[in-house]
């Protein structure tokens, strides 16, 4: 007779017992627990977070999980309690323009705050004891700044990356920022026309802090060490340790990288916009010198003339075979802005990426399998950010809110009946039916929006929509006026001092 199949709850059971007896540590079992896919299909809102007036660009949780930080179009930052969906502190973050990330120091008792902005800016924050906020700038790009990566463990040390194609390293012990490289476009023909690439994200390997990826507007992410650079100046850093990208994609101009995420096992995953997202393990580099594919070769090569330092243009079982040796996410739509990529699991089972449909995704990692299409922004999802020790997730998009997600639904979801993987270059967001029926948002002029793509919706061309995500009131309840110097290209931390004073939105003084 044949064994009847054990139920999930009998499964559960077993588990707990095993756990109870001793069979399986306590870490196992929280592991296993934290990574069960179960807890996935149950993920719905459990907290609504609302206070911003523009457009929630970033989410942040600190070290122990109990505080969110996000940044703001309205160029605030707040500080929140999410399980209560309460303020614990607001402060303008002295940025002129769009906030694009706001990240707080580890081990500083959750009292440094980081930012990156639209106005290239580079700002430190410090909550004071008597809840009062001093803000400085540190250093500015020239262009918008979107992301910077804080070193693993430091309380001093993090990098930015900006559309002016450097990387600045900062510690908040020196007054002075270093810039270590600007980011070159390794084909000739592409130099001709776009010499420095404009970056968008960056991250660092948590096994080991000393290497950090970068990526933008080519098809590379490139990965550096930091051990390589030396601090006189006296080297040329920009060359990098090691570069990825699928094969189909070398040589694609119209390609280019919005979001990069380590793994705890320092695994790369990288998502191009209008393309799919890719996992690339430490042995997958392409090499620290790879050259594009460019017209005038291909001719030479279809006269019979070869240069072994050029890869010609892959063939369509090229592209297959290529895709086949990499994991592949496929099924969302990353074309009107620089959304953000992660990891979710406690060891880092899931795959997770906002999407243009407004829309959720959650991929098994270890075999690309779409598990979760949840609805979350009326237009676009940006952000994702894992809780760093519990099933949870937080997200952001163009919505002026944040939505905390918990495994707290009582039944298991299912995808969406219309679901189908979209191809690159087609702008259907899966046939899942995204409508624009929010007069409030423009996507030409909103300064969050980095178009990589030349197509436009059908859906948008009948929208005669204004931009109300960054109003000029925006600052009418500041709690200061701010003289937001422009910073020399020195990038000395003493340029500029400004005190913020902080808006408490709460009885009792952030502690």
């Amino acid at each position: 007779m044949a064994k009847r199949a054990k139920t999930t709850a009998g499964k559960g059971i077993n588990e707990i017992w095993k756990r109870e007896v001793g069979e399986v540590p306590p870490r196992t079992f929280a592991h296993r627990l934290g990574a069960s896919q179960d807890l996935v299909l149950r993920l719905a809102v459990y907290k609504t977070l609302e206070k911003h007036r523009g457009c929630v660009n970033t989410v942040s949780f600190n070290a122990e999980g109990d505080i969110l930080v996000s940044g703001s179009d309205d160029r605030f930052v707040m500080l929140w309690d999410w399980e209560t969906a309460r303020v614990k502190l607001s402060f303008h973050s002295g940025h002129t323009n769009n906030v694009f990330q706001a990240k707080i120091m580890p081990y500083t008792n959750d009292r440094s705050i980081v930012t990156c902005a639209a106005d290239g800016q580079v700002r430190h924050a410090q909550i004071q004891e008597d809840s009062q906020v001093n803000t400085r700038q540190l250093g500015k790009h020239q262009g918008r700044a979107h992301k910077l990566a804080i070193e693993p463990g430091s309380p001093h040390i993090f990098y930015t990356c900006g559309e002016d194609g450097s990387v600045r390293h900062f510690d908040l012990r020196s007054s002075s920022a270093t810039r270590l490289f600007t980011c070159k476009a390794f084909s000739s023909d592409r130099s001709a026309y776009m010499p420095t690439v404009h970056l968008n994200t960056i991250a660092i390997d948590p096994r080991n802090p000393n290497l950090f990826a970068v990526g933008g507007t080519d098809e590379f992410a490139r990965l550096y060490d930091i051990r390589k650079y030396n601090w006189d100046g006296s080297n040329d850093f920009g060359q990098p340790t090691d570069c990825f990208s699928p094969q189909h994609l070398i040589g694609d101009e119209q390609v280019g990288i919005t979001g990069l995420a380590f793994s705890n096992q320092s695994e790369l995953l990288v998502s191009y916009s209008d393309e799919h997202i890719y996992l690339f393990a430490r042995d997958m580099g392409v090499g620290p010198t790879p050259v594009p594919a460019s017209p005038s070769s291909e001719a030479s090569n279809a006269s019979g003339d070869s240069n072994p330092n050029t890869q010609a243009s892959p063939s369509a079982n090229d592209v297959d075979a290529d895709t086949a040796e990499l994991l592949v996410y496929k099924g969302h739509r990353n074309c009107d802005t620089v959304k953000g990529v992660s990891f979710f699991g406690p060891r880092d089972e899931y795959v997770v990426s906002g999407s243009d449909c407004g829309r959720i995704f959650i991929w098994r990692k270890k075999d690309g399998e779409i598990l979760r299409a949840m609805e979350a922004d009326k237009h676009i999802v940006n952000c994702i950010q894992s809780h760093p020790h519990v099933t949870m997730l937080a997200s952001s998009g163009i919505e002026h809110d944040i939505k905390i997600w918990t495994p707290k639904a009582d039944d298991r979801a299912s995808l969406p009946v219309k679901v189908e993987q979209v191809e690159p270059g087609l702008f259907t967001c899966l046939a899942l039916g995204w409508e624009h029926d929010d007069d409030d948002f423009d996507y030409e002029n909103d300064d969050d929006a980095t178009d990589f793509c030349e197509h436009e919706d059908s859906d948008d061309e009948d929208s005669d929509s204004e931009d109300n995500s960054d109003s000029d009131d925006d600052d009418d309840d500041a709690s200061d006026d701010y003289d937001n110097d422009d910073a020399d290209d020195n990038d000395n931390i003493n340029d500029a001092d400004d005190n913020a004073e902080a808006e408490i939105y709460s009885q009792q003084q952030y502690g």
